[in-house]
């Protein structure tokens, strides 16, 4: 007992003055909130002074070079040019090819040789009945020789036998060798015409080994080299139909599909712009020449061939051509049918008096300044300030502003 009553038990007190632990927790979560707010904030801030403000959406139009006849056009439609008469010439004959004369690209005229096949066994055949021939000639002089002494003697008897100078028996004699005479001398005739006729068999034998243009035109594609076997069907392994395939240029034709349901507003003779993909910028005039009279099943469209009024030598066959269907034959000659850089309608706006397009560059615009000429239809001429390809900004609202960020829509 007397030990348990020296013993210190201070330190069992509670010391209300010390600081709470609990409180002191709370504050350092108010201060961590405060740092993580801020951030926050700042993140926020920066996001939007980055940003910029939300982007506009607008509808773009793109800067072409068009026409007056494209703006008068009541319909448009897309195809070929295909050449009208076209050929893949072969020979008539079997062979292997010897001799070829041309390439792609050579221009032919009608008859010319451009192939050949070997042709020694066809030539001494040829040889051989053209000597048939000179010997039947031959044979033919020699028997009119005998004709002509038959004759004379059968003529001589025959006024003697009338004066009953001589027998019967010599008469008969002179009449026999006359006949005989006569006989050989129509079986020589014949002879030589048989021989005639096999030295012509020859020479188109002969002619069947050398391989001719149809018709005056380019060489579009080589089919054969030399050295190949040539069959007139080509229904040999390994052998070939046709050496070459030749075009005539004058008959090329843009051969289009037009549907159906637009097939009303076409009719022959009809004026046309046709422009070729490969020539965005020329364009060239032309006319309704055939409307198919039967339709596509699967496409549902007819198939129209238009062909060149003017024509120049770029227009080659496959290349992908667009024809506008004119409403009427207007005073072409008189305009300048030469293409104009344009711009849709819609895209034109007023700035401080002045006449604008936004170009769009990225996802930016820039306030661009124009000089406009005549109005196209729906389209409008620009004579200065902007280039085929870019893009512009249709039905500009008034806040739109240089630098501004768009959101596209292309139409």
């Amino acid at each position: 007992m007397p030990e348990n009553q020296n013993t210190d038990l201070s330190f069992l007190k509670i010391n209300r003055d010390a600081p709470s632990e609990s409180g002191g927790g709370s504050s350092k979560k108010i201060i961590l909130f405060s740092v993580a707010g801020i951030f926050l904030v700042a993140i926020i801030l920066f996001y939007v002074l980055v940003s910029g403000p939300a982007k506009e959406v607008v509808e773009l139009g793109t800067v072409v070079l068009t026409t007056s006849g494209q703006e008068s056009a009541i319909l448009t439609a897309s195809g070929y040019i295909v050449a009208q008469r076209k050929a893949a010439v072969a020979s008539k004959g079997t062979g292997r090819l010897e001799y070829l004369g041309v390439i792609e690209g050579d221009r032919v005229k009608t008859g010319q040789v451009i192939g050949r096949l070997e042709n020694r066994d066809v030539e001494a055949a040829l040889g051989q009945v053209k000597a048939n021939l000179t010997v039947a000639k031959a044979g033919l002089e020699s028997v009119k020789a005998e004709l002509e002494e038959a004759t004379s003697n059968f003529d001589r008897q025959k006024t003697l036998f009338a004066q009953n100078s001589i027998s019967r028996a010599e008469y008969d004699a002179a009449n026999a060798r006359y006949k005989r005479s006569v006989a050989a001398a129509a079986s020589a005739e014949a002879s030589i015409k048989y021989a005639e006729a096999n030295v012509r068999a020859s020479e188109v034998q002969l002619e069947y080994t050398l391989i001719r243009a149809p018709f005056d035109g380019v060489v579009m594609t080589k089919n054969a080299n030399v050295g190949e076997v040539i069959s007139p069907f080509g229904a040999a392994v390994g052998s070939r139909g046709a050496i070459v395939t030749v075009a005539d240029m004058t008959s090329l034709e843009v051969e289009a599909d037009v549907s159906e349901s637009n097939i009303e507003k076409i009719k022959e003779g009809m004026s046309c712009e046709i422009t070729l993909d490969a020539y965005p910028d020329r364009r060239y005039s032309g006319y309704v020449n055939k409307i198919v009279p039967t339709a596509d099943r699967a496409k549902a469209t007819v198939l129209t061939k238009v062909r060149f009024k003017d024509r120049d030598e770029r227009v080659l066959p496959e290349m992908r051509a667009k024809v506008n269907f004119l409403k009427e034959e207007k005073e072409q000659k008189e305009k300048n049918t030469s293409p104009k850089i344009s711009v849709p309608a819609s895209s034109i706006t007023s700035r401080s008096g002045q006449k604008v397009v936004f170009v769009v560059s990225g996802e930016k615009v820039t306030e661009t300044a124009v000089t406009l000429g005549e109005v196209m239809g729906n389209r409008i001429e620009i004579k200065k300030g902007v280039a085929p390809g870019e893009k512009v900004v249709l039905h500009p609202s008034e806040k739109l502003a240089t630098g501004n960020k768009i959101s596209m829509e292309n139409k």
